[in-house]
């Protein structure tokens, strides 16, 4: 016999109720942007907010970016803001110095830091000194942004880290993000602010996804430029780094704490002005220190970190010599497991770590 018409509509509601709920229940999928999507996303709200914004650079407008970062502005705003230069970093980087002297507000892409060697001399003497040296009658807020440090297979031409470089130099602001959101946040704050700001990228994030907050998706996102940001909290060490190796740090701490091991990560965000009180806080919790980073030891920002210690509140706190983890200090070899050997693994820093703690 078949059953009875409202026993069916009963089992059918509870069946759709359960089901209704279960649905309720799932989180709702968090959004995924690569750190490209965000830089573009960034600079496309900047420009869009401020018509004195321009972006120059090699390849940057038809050809939509050497790593497709300006992928869709030209189209959008056209060859009056979207301006591709001559393979003349020395030239194009004069122009943009020169705009912003006038009032623009230009951002200059290297198509890598390497190459902006080619022009230092007007980062450092035309930019970074001009609003020192005018008495603060003469900004010049312009942004020099592109891939920094190693990619993969470049060899030493290629694949050097200027974090260092350009944060020995007062009159510069240095940023180095690490992920989307830092991405998005500090190009937005480099475009607003009225001092020359260096845009540290590292080209293999480039296509990373991470979840993006919502907050990061609003046009009114920032992120202040030097402050640091604590993305593991831990009790038994403190690492920081900046760029990529943030997240070899990250891996690192979710292996230890396996072990029962607590890092706590910072990412620095901010080469310059760094965020010593963030590090500094950090270390007297901790009572150990290990910085990392993919550039050379010596005068490095590691080296910097730790003499800052030292010469602070903080260094009574150490149970233990403070330990850098580095690239090697040899120009970057092109085979691949030297290369490997060349820049900081994950290994290495979870090895200094214990070495650190005497485990």
């Amino acid at each position: 016999l078949a059953p009875p018409l409202s026993v069916l509509s009963l089992s059918f509601r509870q069946v759709s109720g359960l089901l209704r709920r279960r649905f309720h229940r799932t989180a709702p999928a968090a959004l995924q942007v690569t750190v490209r999507e965000a830089i573009n996303q960034g600079m496309d709200e900047e420009l869009e907010r401020d018509e004195k914004v321009f972006l120059l650079g090699e390849e940057v407008a038809q050809y939509d970016g050497a790593y497709k970062v300006s992928r869709g502005l030209w189209k959008k705003y056209g060859d009056k803001r979207i301006i591709d230069t001559p393979i003349s970093e020395m030239g194009f980087a004069g122009i943009a110095v020169g705009a912003a002297m006038a009032g623009l507000r230009p951002i200059c892409e290297f198509m890598t830091f390497n190459f902006s060697m080619q022009a230092i001399d007007q980062v450092i003497n035309s930019a970074a000194k001009t609003y020192y040296m005018s008495g603060g009658l003469q900004p010049v807020p312009i942004v020099f942004r592109g891939p920094n440090g190693a990619s993969a297979g470049v060899a030493a031409q290629h694949s050097q880290c200027f974090a260092a470089w350009y944060g020995h130099c007062p009159g510069l602001k240095v940023v180095s993000p690490w992920n989307s959101e830092d991405a998005k946040g500090l190009i937005k704050s480099a475009i607003r602010d009225n001092n020359p700001v260096v845009v540290l990228e590292n080209e293999l994030m480039y296509g990373v996804p991470f979840e993006f907050p919502s907050e990061a998706q609003s046009k009114d996102f920032l992120i202040p430029i030097g402050k640091a940001k604590i993305e593991r909290q831990g009790t038994h060490i403190t690492v920081v780094a900046h760029s990529r190796p943030v997240g070899h740090c990250l891996e690192a701490a979710t292996v230890l704490s396996k072990e029962g091991i607590e890092c706590e990560v910072i990412n620095m965000r901010t080469i310059r002005p760094m965020d010593i009180e963030t590090i500094e806080a950090s270390v007297m919790k901790t009572n150990h220190l290990i910085t990392v980073e993919g550039g050379w030891p010596q005068f490095g920002v590691g080296a910097e970190i730790c003499a800052r210690i030292m010469e602070g509140p903080a260094f009574n706190f150490l149970d233990a010599p403070a330990v850098r983890v580095t690239g090697a200090d040899v120009p970057m070899p092109y085979a691949k497991i030297l290369e490997d050997n060349s820049v900081p693994q994950v290994k290495d820093i979870i090895f200094a770590i214990k070495k650190t703690l005497n485990i």
